[in-house]
């Protein structure tokens, strides 16, 4: 589905994406973890068209996409959501799917003046799917909720049943955990997991719970100082020496002899 070859993000002399290169598989949930500052939040914005890189490129479905906006994206399937949800807050909860849906009828003056009908039978058939949106994730009490008052963790939920509003192919979800109790983070995973099995939705997660990585994800990619560091299993990763340095600071055998003193 993606794929990343020897990407660069340069800001000034700091190299936050330092010759990454990565796939993605189509059907897959692929976790991409590493230490803060690992460059994963800004390979994401440079996938996503938020920023262009230095140099190097990101292929979708084999198709060069270095570049181009977000919005262009959007309609290619490629979606991403954000460390910390963008609702419209004073919008309810079912208005904010209902804004997703691209090329409305009402958005054009003429159809809201003369083709009132066609424009209220289109609104109608859009709230029905933000309603089996809200009640897939179980939030359907939330409908008339505005958005600005519910929990982050509810918030990170609105922004996957956004992605769920459109043909979404693959979605970039970043630290969804982040902030969110333990009962919502497993409603997410739940969610994700579905998405995947039954309409096929392609993901790339950013987290740094380990455990919810392992809960949901199949390969796993591990960022370090703008590098992809090693790929593989949970358990693979977890166990690898570089990884464990990443992280800790240490090597895999000076963490077990400092265990033993």
């Amino acid at each position: 589905m993606i794929e990343v070859q020897d990407l660069h993000r340069h800001f000034g002399g700091f190299r936050a994406v330092d010759g990454a290169s990565l796939r993605i598989e189509t059907g897959s949930i692929t976790g991409l973890i590493g230490p803060n500052g690992a460059g994963k939040t800004t390979l994401f914005n440079v996938i996503a068209g938020r920023l262009p890189p230095t140099s190097g490129r990101v292929l979708m479905d084999g198709a060069d996409i270095t570049g181009l906006p977000p919005h262009v994206l959007f309609a290619r399937g490629l979606l991403r959501t954000f460390q910390i949800a963008h609702e419209f807050s004073s919008m309810t909860v079912r208005e904010n799917l209902m804004m997703v849906p691209p090329n409305q009828s009402g958005e054009s003056l003429w159809n809201a003046c003369f083709r009132r009908g066609a424009v209220a039978a289109e609104e109608a058939r859009i709230r029905d799917q933000a309603d089996e949106v809200l009640e897939f994730l179980t939030i359907s009490h939330l409908a008339d909720e505005k958005a600005g008052n519910i929990s982050g963790g509810q918030k990170k939920l609105l922004e996957l049943g956004r992605t769920m509003m459109t043909d979404a192919k693959i979605v970039f979800l970043d630290e969804v955990g982040a902030g969110v109790n333990r009962t919502l983070l497993n409603t997410i995973g739940d969610a994700i997991v579905r998405l995947n099995k039954e309409r096929g939705y392609t993901f790339c997660v950013i987290e740094h719970d380990m455990d919810f990585i392992a809960r949901i994800c199949g390969p796993v990619i591990c960022m370090a100082e703008g590098k992809v560091l090693a790929e593989g299993t949970v358990n693979e990763i977890k166990n690898n020496e570089r990884v464990i340095e990443a992280y800790l600071g240490t090597g895999l055998k000076n963490k077990r002899e400092a265990a033993h003193v």
